[in-house]
């Protein structure tokens, strides 16, 4: 088992993705701490593992500040005696329109996501660093930190800010020894069975059966064994030289997400005056271009299409 010996910690780790990624993490060897909100379902997904034959344990409270990213990390070296791996994949919604989102609809969403985020990675650095542990931090992203989706400017500006986030500590703990990435993760979750495009893919999936090619390979969406497989390799030790990436991963296809660059360069001795703009807008601001926003799906085939009931 490549991750035999080595101590993890998953954040939002009692159900759905994360407890995807701490069961594989635990069957390639690695002892977990799991998290939660909810003793209930903490409980019940050590027990998982615990079954799987696996290793773990559970600190249940809200991610976000820093005595509960201390809690964490104290609990896995008292625990196991030691800490390997962070996965910060906890995070809530509060899905609102731009005119209806209130501030505690953002505030909630960024403190969990990119605050938690940032508390935990901390904590976990400052213990690899002082400990002189060559540390493997994932980080959890989204395809709507990329692209933007409607209704999501908390979780957008959340999960764009964790690959910024990112890069700058890749740059800061290449030093020590750590490296720290960002899955991008496109799976069936509790919010994707709401959504009638994918109505056929989550139904098969609920049957325990395989689904259908069209979102597997096309779409790149699949089940959250699929994305688990990556976190538990950047995980390992096959996996020391790859560091500062975004990285996608869903159905049958995996995605090395590209570091913003400049579509087009152009250059006007003196500067780009208001003028110099109007007279040049054409040219400078074409479709060809200015970029796209948001994520655009492929029209389903007419076998994939939602029931009239849930379509309405």
């Amino acid at each position: 088992m490549s991750l035999s010996g080595k101590v993890a910690i998953v954040t939002g780790s009692g159900r759905g993705l994360g407890l995807a990624y701490a069961r594989e993490l635990a069957r390639q060897g690695a002892a977990v701490v799991i998290n939660d909100v909810d003793s209930d379902v903490a409980a019940d997904a050590v027990r998982t593992i615990e079954a799987d034959g696996g290793r773990a344990v559970s600190v249940v409270a809200p991610v976000g500040s820093t005595d509960v990213a201390k809690q964490l990390v104290a609990k896995a070296v008292e625990a196991f005696g030691r800490l390997d791996i962070l996965v910060t994949n906890a995070g809530i919604l509060r899905d609102k329109s731009l005119l209806k989102m209130t501030d505690e609809d953002f505030d909630l969403v960024i403190n969990v996501h990119l605050k938690g985020t940032f508390t935990c990675v901390r904590e976990a650095f400052a213990y690899f660093k002082e400990n002189n542990i060559p540390g493997r931090i994932i980080t959890i992203g989204s395809p709507t930190g990329q692209r933007g989706n409607f209704g999501q400017t908390n979780y957008a500006a959340a999960k764009a800010g964790i690959v910024g986030m990112v890069r700058t500590w890749a740059l800061e703990m290449k030093k020590a020894g750590v490296t720290v990435n960002c899955v991008i993760p496109v799976a069936a979750t509790a919010m994707t069975k709401t959504v009638p495009y994918f109505q056929k893919a989550v139904e098969a999936d609920e049957r325990g059966e395989a689904m259908p090619s069209f979102f597997r390979h096309d779409l790149g969406f699949g089940t959250a064994d699929d994305v688990a497989g990556l976190v538990a390799f950047l995980a390992s030790d096959e996996a020391a030289n790859i560091t500062g990436q975004a990285i996608g991963a869903g159905g049958d296809r995996l995605q090395v997400w590209t570091h913003p660059v400049a579509a087009t360069t152009e250059y006007l001795e003196g500067g780009w005056s208001y003028d110099a703009l109007h007279d040049n807008a054409a040219s400078l601001f074409s479709p060809d271009t200015l970029q796209s926003y948001g994520e655009e799906f492929l029209p389903l085939p007419e076998e994939l299409q939602p029931s009239q009931a849930q379509a309405r």
